[in-house]
């Protein structure tokens, strides 16, 4: 059994029934890590070059249309960078919380203003990519060459590198590449646990701090997904009340919230932000941390074993 998960190239049984304790910082019963997708301009579009239309996220419902543009589509993408950008930083701002903004370059370059404002309120800008495509069939000489320029493009707007990376819809050889590249402490191309896990990649050892896809304002576009800002206030509610229980029973874990000004930065939606913010706010031990503070710790307290 034990040769069959060495030559099987996925982990099933991660941390099994006793996880490490992760020793947040003041003893936290949780570590909230929040992310803000900044996506807008880099999505799909014959205007970039592609064959097709965005249908992805849309929240429009609209397929892709082939050697078209799709007006109606850019405008929800367009929201986000023209408004919703604007009232998530500020609702964050009001609380005192700073987040990761996974931001992809080619749409940080159409809005440096919203760039000066993510970096002047201490968030940290996380490479999200050259593009905000789907990498599953990319060519590896193209894919490589976009992790490359999305690094040089967040160092020449923000002032410095970056070290967290999310692809979002990676490829086979995503982590590989990232590895190869080198320079950042993690990754979070992972739905796989609640807290960060070491992998080797190539023979070197690779931080994954996993994201979420239901505790994720993007549920708001399926047909049995979030309907009003009670219900995301509601689901994020109970994720947050599990595991601050079993944070107090001795196994501290990780929330992983994901935000899309498209989508979250909707007036109605917004209000249900603003709900469970500031119910978070009303525990005491709870540790809200950017992708970096987290790899950092983790690195510092769990350090890669074999």
């Amino acid at each position: 059994m034990d040769e069959a998960r060495d030559i099987y190239p996925r982990d099933m049984a991660g941390y099994g029934a006793n996880p490490p304790h992760p020793q947040w910082p003041g003893d936290a019963n949780l570590c909230l890590s929040i992310a803000v997708n900044y996506e807008a301009g880099a999505e799909y579009s014959v205007l970039h070059g592609d064959a097709h239309s965005e249908s992805v996220l849309t929240d429009t419902g609209f397929p892709a249309y082939e050697g078209a543009r799709n007006l109606i589509v850019e405008s929800a993408f367009e929201y986000g960078s023209r408004r919703g950008i604007w009232r998530i930083l500020r609702i964050l701002e009001e609380r005192g919380v700073t987040a990761s903004v996974w931001a992809v370059v080619m749409a940080l370059e159409r809005n440096p203003e919203a760039a000066r404002a993510m970096v002047a309120a201490g968030h940290e800008i996380v490479s999200h990519g050259w593009r905000w495509i789907d990498y599953q069939n990319v060519p590896e000489s193209t894919e490589r060459e976009h992790i490359q320029r999305a690094v040089e493009g967040i160092e020449r707007i923000v002032g410095a590198r970056p070290l967290g990376w999310v692809t979002g819809r990676p490829s086979p050889h995503t982590r590989r590449l990232l590895v190869e590249a080198g320079g950042f402490l993690y990754d979070r191309d992972s739905l796989a646990d609640e807290l960060p896990y070491w992998v080797p990649v190539a023979g070197t050892p690779h931080l994954v701090i996993p994201m979420s896809y239901e505790t994720n304002d993007n549920r708001y576009n399926e047909h049995s997904g979030f309907a009003t800002a009670d219900d995301f206030f509601t689901y994020l509610r109970d994720a947050f009340d599990m595991l601050y229980r079993e944070g107090e029973r001795g196994q501290p874990k990780m929330m992983a919230l994901a935000l899309h000004d498209r989508i979250a930065g909707r007036p109605a939606r917004a209000a249900g932000l603003e709900r469970f913010l500031d119910y978070v706010l009303a525990h005491d031990k709870v540790w809200i941390a950017r992708g970096v503070d987290i790899a950092r710790h983790w690195m510092q307290q769990h350090p890669f074993a074999r």
